[in-house]
């Protein structure tokens, strides 16, 4: 894995777990990253990622029917 750092204004008053999981939503959905490499990101199991991920505003489908099929083909 990469490291990345960022620098963040203090008056930024999100935890890091919640940016994490903002990140991760946004790379997931956008198709660079699998459900396992999201959750790795953020720290957590992809069984954990998947339950919370609705709570950020994230969906587990892609609107692509052919995603949706390689996702099942692959689950």
């Amino acid at each position: 894995m990469k490291a990345l750092t960022i620098n963040l204004p203090e008056s930024l008053e999100s935890e890091e777990f919640e940016i994490k999981m903002l990140l991760a939503g946004q790379l997931y959905e956008r198709g660079k990253v699998s459900v396992g490499q999201a959750a790795d990101i953020v720290g957590i199991s992809k069984k954990a990622f998947v339950e919370i991920m609705g709570r950020f505003g994230f969906s587990l489908f892609s609107d692509s029917l052919e995603d949706l099929k390689s996702d099942i083909a692959n689950a």
